[in-house]
């Protein structure tokens, strides 16, 4: 069986970041991330699969989890998803589902959040969403200049954890007024800070990490209640966003049991 025309033309634009946005639609790709937007209760739109999937773990039951959603679950051969796929080897998954649009009233006084300055490359935003989750932040806020949160290839290097937190895109003087006006500080990741192990900011802060090559946004630095940095004792100069961010975060909510509010 093969996929309707209206359908492909749909799974097509959102390889592309205007088209996606306009359709307000994610693709989501592999058995991991599928089944973590099905349990963070993702509004699937459509999905598509094809026999390769039932050869792997965990594929008879995210069939069973789609048809127990009433999902519309499409079957086409394999080459038709490696046709339609984003990834170079498709496990042969696809789903169609309508993006999350939270409000900026997510940010508020005691909250912690991270602020993804200008990332431009997919796979460390995905890895900077899936860290925030694993440590409970309560969202990530995702500055103009940054690859787009909700692309595929961003959606995998989260594990489809994007669904788990709150991602809400802005310009960054929106941003740093949301969180001025929230009373929430800012902590920029800069190699000229303090150490991070030393910040002492209380409940609430907002942890900004910018593009490794051109560091943070003027803006941002001047909105910021401090720099922080990772000490390094080792001859690297620098790490890439994506561990850096993941390892700040881990200095900051060290020992914490603070939970999303």
């Amino acid at each position: 069986m093969a996929l309707s025309q209206r359908r492909r033309r749909i799974v097509g634009r959102l390889r592309h970041r205007r088209s996606r946005e306009r359709e307000g639609l994610v693709l989501v790709e592999g058995v991991r991330a599928a089944a973590e937007a099905l349990e963070a209760g993702a509004e699937v739109r459509f999905a598509v699969a094809s026999p390769r999937l039932d050869t792997l773990g965990g594929g008879a039951a995210i069939r069973l989890a789609l048809g127990s959603r009433g999902v519309d679950l499409e079957d086409v051969d394999d080459i038709e998803v490696v046709e339609l796929s984003d990834t170079e080897h498709p496990q042969g998954l696809m789903l169609v589902c309508a993006e999350p649009k939270p409000g900026a009233n997510i940010v508020r006084g005691g909250g912690r959040y991270l602020v993804l300055d200008a990332v431009q490359d997919p796979g460390n935003v995905g890895t900077l969403i899936r860290a925030a989750t694993a440590f409970a932040l309560d969202a990530v806020l995702v500055l103009s200049g940054s690859a787009d949160p909700w692309g595929a290839k961003a959606v995998r290097s989260s594990a489809g954890m994007v669904f788990r937190v709150p991602v809400l895109s802005l310009d960054a003087a929106g941003c740093l007024g949301l969180l001025r006006e929230a009373h929430v500080p800012v902590l920029v990741g800069d190699a000229g800070g303090q150490d991070v192990t030393s910040a002492t900011e209380g409940q609430g802060w907002a942890l900004a990490v910018a593009n490794e090559g051109s560091g943070p946004r003027s803006e941002v630095r001047a909105g910021a209640s401090a720099l922080v940095r990772i000490p390094m004792p080792g001859p690297a100069e620098s790490l890439n966003a994506g561990v850096a961010g993941a390892i700040l975060l881990y200095a900051l909510t060290r020992g914490d049991e603070h939970a999303p509010s």
